[in-house]
């Protein structure tokens, strides 16, 4: 399999480095970002065209009578009669980590006003993702920072995660979270020494956003120091159809360099939705035939070569990884749909955001019956792994029990005590956005609710409570959070530790 993709790999960079035979055409007809071109008998699938005034396309399109190019940049300039060339290259993007801190267009030029970018290395947007043999299992945690994923639906680096849900309901919260608490972690790491450390690098691409989100989420992500570990790739709304198209590819092409130069990274596609409605446009145009719902028969693939990409390499293919969370809109609810279907079945598991829990209060709206991790708890801490054990299963019987309790009022002892102790678990999830949690903190959280402190506490006073104690733990027990972090289990000493410091912040109250 690996001598297979090594030579078509070898094939593609021949092509490129051979001077191809130039090709002239011209313009047919012009629309919406997309040119019907005669002439060009020599272009290849995906390859880069040029127009007048140094506007670049993409042949997408190769018909017996004509080659329909999607035009990137302003199609405006382009007029029927133009003369196209063809390039002999595919179209490809600057790599590496001078794109650090910056924001770029999905054909790399940056739009930071920051000067050009660092990089001397380009990378092809469409990649042959690794073979099995190149991969390993995922069994290294992706901390998110939010304590209801890290604890019940974890996710470890080399993962495709899928956050899914309605408008508003807080899935861009949990991908900037996500970054931000990566970037936390990296700079422990870097100032722990330790040589084993491996950080995370963010790619964060933004597709069909207004300018006034992209710009909130930049100023959020700099606010917080992400920045610096943080590469943003925009296709913003006022865009055409073809750069949203290109974005997440650009992101994922990103995210390889990290991955086959034995690093780690993480990308977020935010979101497909509008990727694929902007896919739907261009077919439309290009004749393409449509398939369910007026979406194209190839949309499927658009998302599955995308989202195969991301992997956790073998130590003889480099070690690195690349991890995804796509992010999926859907409507009232929807997950059977046909574009959160597609992605639902490319994905490794998904968060499903309920809108009803969204305005209880409860944020995240997480909803735990739907939402899961195929990775499971292989990629999850130890520490974490012993306080979170019973928590989902709490969590989901009472769920069930509180459906079921609404309809009748005499209710047995232990059934009231599952209750409230299930409501005092969902308290104790809410979570503030733009704060994740580090992960040594999370398990002294949830070691406190395994082990009945706060069951004493009332449930409307529990969030504060449990920002108290990790506050008053932090700055009493550092040491202590440090060996959580170091040695990644609960131990004899660590429980005790923890028995005593809840006691004493408990006569504090």
């Amino acid at each position: 399999m690996s001598s297979v993709i090594e030579q078509i790999e070898e094939q593609i960079s021949q092509l490129e480095s051979k001077t191809v035979k130039q090709n002239t055409g011209r313009v047919v007809a012009v629309a919406d970002g997309v040119a019907k071109v005669d002439g060009l008998s020599e272009v290849m699938y995906n390859e880069m065209v040029e127009f007048p005034g140094g506007i670049t396309g993409i042949a997408l399109n190769l018909e017996e009578e004509e080659v329909g190019c999607i035009i990137l940049g302003d199609a405006s300039h382009v007029r029927q009669g133009d003369e196209v060339k063809t390039t002999g290259k595919l179209l490809s993007i600057p790599v590496g980590m001078g794109l650090l801190g910056r924001v770029v267009d999905s054909i790399g030029t940056p739009v930071d006003d920051k000067g050009p970018l660092d990089s001397s290395e380009r990378y092809p947007l469409e990649k042959i993702a690794p073979g099995i043999i190149e991969r390993k299992s995922v069994d290294q945690p992706l901390q998110t920072g939010i304590m209801s994923v890290d604890s019940m639906i974890p996710i470890g680096r080399g993962q495709r995660e899928l956050i899914i849900g309605d408008r508003g309901t807080g899935k861009t919260t949990i991908a900037v979270d996500t970054i931000i608490n990566q970037a936390n972690i990296n700079r422990v790491g870097e100032e722990s020494g330790d040589p084993d450390f491996r950080p995370v690098y963010s790619i964060y691409v933004i597709i069909g956003q207004k300018n006034a989100n992209v710009a909130r989420t930049i100023e959020a992500l700099r606010e917080k120091g992400a920045l610096d570990y943080t590469i943003i790739v925009t296709a913003p709304a006022a865009d055409n159809a073809a750069n949203q198209y290109l974005a997440p590819y650009a992101g994922a092409a990103i995210g390889e360099w990290f991955m086959q130069n034995g690093k780690d990274a993480l990308i977020v596609y935010d979101d497909l939705s509008k990727h694929a409605v902007a896919y739907r446009q261009i077919s439309l145009i290009l004749k393409r035939p449509s398939g369910r719902e007026a979406f194209p028969g190839d949309v499927f693939y658009l998302h599955s070569r995308l989202l195969e990409r991301s992997a956790r390499l073998s130590p003889e293919a480099g070690g690195g990884s690349l991890t995804a969370l796509p992010v999926i809109e859907t409507q009232a609810g929807d997950v059977s749909a046909y574009i959160p279907t597609n992605v639902i079945s490319i994905t490794d598991g998904q968060i499903f955001l309920e809108t009803d829990l969204f305005n209880q209060g409860i944020r995240p709206a997480i909803n735990v019956g739907l939402s899961v991790s195929r990775v499971g708890s292989a990629a999850q801490v130890k520490a974490t792994k012993q306080v979170a054990g019973k928590i989902k299963l709490e969590l989901a019987q009472f769920r069930e029990l509180a459906a079921f309790a609404q309809f009748g009022s005499d209710l047995d002892a232990k059934t009231k005590a599952q209750l409230d102790r299930g409501a005092r678990i969902v308290e104790i999830f809410k979570q503030p956005i733009l704060s994740p949690i580090p992960m040594e903190l999370q398990v002294a959280t949830l070691w406190g609710i395994q082990n009945g402190y706060y069951d004493d506490i009332p449930a409307k006073e529990i969030v504060s409570s449990a920002a108290s104690f990790r506050e008053y733990f932090s700055t009493r027990e550092d040491a202590t959070l440090t060996k959580i972090r170091k040695e990644g289990k609960i131990s004899d000493e660590i429980a005790a530790t923890l028995k005593k410091a809840y006691e004493e912040w408990k006569k504090s109250l």
